[in-house]
């Protein structure tokens, strides 16, 4: 589709995106373990709209989110619209919910039968016949997932790395799949992957709090890999517009509502966004299109998932995109990331 954001070239993939793209996590409904509690269809589809009319060219999603909700939201959002409006469709694989108990932990499993079924529903959800870029979700472990543990040992059931990427690349070449991709795996893990196919993505979580990934970006930029960076506002608390108050008012079906960030963590997150503050005002943005930009000056990222549950969300970051950071913006948010004590890895690019 067509857009008046800037745009970034996707690795080798031939995509240009827009360096921000609609994340639909948030829109995915509740009554399964990583909710956000509940949601109302008719905003989150205007939600994605307002994203795709702002330019935004891109919507990520994922099989497990809302055990398909998400997939379906995301379809209804992109319904009617011609081969040059819509937007480029990534979705994820590889967390397999038991759907007689939604609320119990997704097993992560890559196993070639359960990839294959997962594809087709999420052809059939998405009312697609391809997916622009398909992406393994998390390392197959064979074992119960656990937000706070993404280094679980694995069973001797797992798939071997080595055979769920060969089968990622055999889908691909089907044609039902443009490009392939791997989210929250390691640089070790995307060494062994590329010698069986190019990783043409790689997805990790990156945040002014979260900064763990700064390995997984360099791997990438040394490799022509795409990179696209989710929580970027870490799940809400870099927007500005969080407070303790709301911290303690999220519902038990709100997954952050035991998360460590808001709960022993959430002092120093909050100290890190209120530091923003400045550099926002200096550059008449928001504290959320400042936490987005810090992420996007990173070499080698390529563009930042970021989520939204109604229209008026959406018009909080899509300025993101356009806004460049100076160095002595980052010197100051460095300082600030230091002085906050929120997360941990390096401070600045």
């Amino acid at each position: 589709m067509s857009t008046n954001l800037p745009t970034r070239p996707l690795g080798t993939t031939g995509f240009d995106i827009t360096s921000v793209g609609f994340g639909s996590w948030a829109v995915s409904g509740s009554g399964w373990s990583y909710s956000w509690g509940e949601t109302d269809d008719t905003e989150s589809v205007a939600a994605i709209r307002r994203a795709l009319d702002s330019g935004v060219n891109w919507i990520d999603t994922a099989a497990y989110y809302g055990l398909g909700h998400s997939e379906e939201i995301v379809a209804k959002a992109v319904a009617g619209l011609s081969d040059a409006e819509r937007p480029y469709l990534f979705t994820k694989v590889g967390l397999v919910a038991d759907p007689q108990n939604p609320n119990a932990a997704p097993v992560r499993t890559m196993k070639p039968a359960s990839v294959r079924r997962e594809l087709e529903a999420s052809l059939r959800r998405l009312n697609t016949d391809h997916i622009d870029l398909y992406q393994v979700h998390w390392p197959d472990t064979g074992l119960p997932f656990s937000y706070t543990d993404g280094s679980a040992a694995a069973s001797a059931d797992a798939t071997p790395l080595e055979e769920y990427w060969q089968l990622m690349a055999d889908l691909k070449a089907e044609g039902r799949i443009r490009a392939i991709g791997l989210s929250n795996h390691s640089p070790a893990q995307l060494d062994t992957a590329e010698k069986i196919a190019h990783v043409d993505v790689v997805q990790p979580p990156f945040s002014a709090i979260n900064r763990s990934a700064a390995a997984e970006i360099a791997w990438a930029h040394a490799h022509d890999t795409g990179v696209i960076v989710y929580s970027p506002m870490q799940s809400g608390l870099l927007t500005g517009a969080f407070t303790a108050e709301r911290a303690a008012a999220l519902t038990a079906d709100d997954w952050r509502s035991s998360h460590p960030d808001f709960t022993t963590g959430l002092t120093a997150n909050l100290r890190l966004a209120e530091a923003l503050r400045p550099v926002a005002a200096r550059h008449g943005a928001t504290v959320a299109e400042v936490a987005i930009a810090w992420t996007l000056a990173w070499p080698g990222i390529t563009g930042a998932i970021v989520g939204a549950r109604n229209a008026a969300q959406v018009d909080g970051w899509t300025g993101a995109g356009s806004l460049e950071l100076t160095a002595a913006d980052l010197t100051e948010i460095a300082d600030a990331i230091t002085a906050s004590g929120a997360g941990t890895g390096p401070a600045r690019p």
